[in-house]
């Protein structure tokens, strides 16, 4: 069989060193994958103006192709879709950032451009509080998000109640894994991945048939997860772990992070309590702050009477002082909101205090304001 277009997209991923920022070089200047495997070395160098600082070896050619022909053909046999980084196809919030995959391998058939896509991360030892807020979360943004993708990492805890909850609630979800697609793991998930597929998610990977799992691997895949979504919501964690290097990349990526705040004295919220601690994070208990981040438009269809409203009437200097902070990207010191809204100050710390304890703004270090 000859070799395509998509034979040279996968040959150049499996080249060591080749990155985004490498293939974003050679589309400036023109150069295609296959030009890569049949012009020599010394003038892709002069192409790219990079005189010796390139050296492609022709056995490390001949693999990379060798290995190609064979990933196409599995590709092929199990209708796996795969998407490089120059393609239309490609994720485009992913795309955007600097560390972007070369290729992504997907089984499944979820939209990764979906309109609305948070990613729920967290520890595996995950307690009925993040479990319970987990399911709160998705369920109620489910009712005003029909587009919504839920993005997590298919491991044990918090990652496996995101897809869960979001398959209950016919939610899409995507699952990014740490290895070719030729496997499962945990293989005690293989239920849930099968669930995922039959619900017309998605399971993903930047990693060829074959590859296995290791620790290094894990933490590459956090930045999949980190870059595919527009909000990163930590649920619980501990002060190390995946979830933190999830929301420490998505922070690095100037992506919105969210946590849930816990107890002071639990061991898996101290994760979260320090990105919120530490302005990483903003401060979550529900879909209304989500919402509030995002500035999301919810659809007023398939709203359930019951539920409770998740835009609270303000009145009065509450509402003046609400609508001053909410518009300004950094927390607001208190003179600015005096200034601003008039209020005395006497009058206004006493309006701030009570926003404060009904939990609808946050106090920063320095008398600073911002929503919650």
């Amino acid at each position: 069989m000859a070799d395509t277009e998509l034979t040279y997209k996968i040959a150049l991923s499996m080249l060591k060193g080749i990155n985004a920022d490498f293939i974003r070089r050679l589309d400036d200047y023109g150069i295609t994958p296959e030009d890569i495997f049949h012009k020599s070395t010394s003038e892709i160098s002069e192409a790219l103006g990079m005189h010796g600082k390139i050296v492609f070896e022709k056995m490390m050619l001949d693999e990379a192709l060798f290995r190609a022909r064979r990933e196409e053909t599995l590709i092929n046999q199990h209708h796996i879709k795969t998407h490089f980084l120059l393609d239309d196809s490609y994720p485009a919030r992913l795309s955007e950032v600097a560390d972007a995959p070369v290729v992504i391998y997907q089984l499944g058939d979820a939209d990764l451009n979906a309109e609305h896509v948070i990613n729920v991360v967290g520890t595996r030892h995950c307690t009925p509080y993040g479990v319970d807020f987990c399911n709160k979360l998705i369920t109620d943004l489910s009712l005003y998000f029909p587009q919504l993708c839920v993005v997590s990492g298919l491991a044990y805890g918090i990652d496996a109640a995101a897809h869960a909850t979001s398959l209950a609630n016919e939610v899409n979800t995507v699952a990014v894994v740490a290895h070719g697609l030729n496997m499962i793991y945990p293989s005690a998930h293989r239920d849930l991945a099968k669930r995922i597929l039959s619900a017309g998610g998605a399971i993903i990977t930047e990693y060829p048939f074959g590859e296995k799992p290791f620790r290094q691997r894990f933490l590459e895949r956090n930045r999949i997860v980190a870059g595919l979504a527009d909000v990163t919501i930590v649920v619980e964690s501990d002060i190390k772990g995946g979830a933190m290097s999830t929301a420490n990349t998505a922070f690095s990526y100037s992506r919105d992070v969210m946590a849930l705040p816990g107890r002071v004295s639990d061991q898996y919220s101290s994760g979260c309590n320090h990105l919120i601690r530490k302005e990483k994070a903003h401060l979550i208990g529900c879909a209304n702050d989500l919402i509030e981040l995002t500035g999301w438009k919810p659809l007023g269809m398939n709203i359930d009477v019951r539920q409770r409203n998740l835009f609270p009437e303000l009145e009065g200097d509450v509402k003046l002082v609400y609508d001053t902070v909410r518009f300004s990207q950094d927390p607001m010191q208190l003179d600015r909101i005096h200034q601003l809204t008039m209020i005395p100050v006497g009058k206004l710390l006493s309006v701030l205090g009570e926003m404060e304890f009904d939990g609808i703004i946050v106090r920063h270090p320095g008398n600073r304001f911002s929503i919650a």
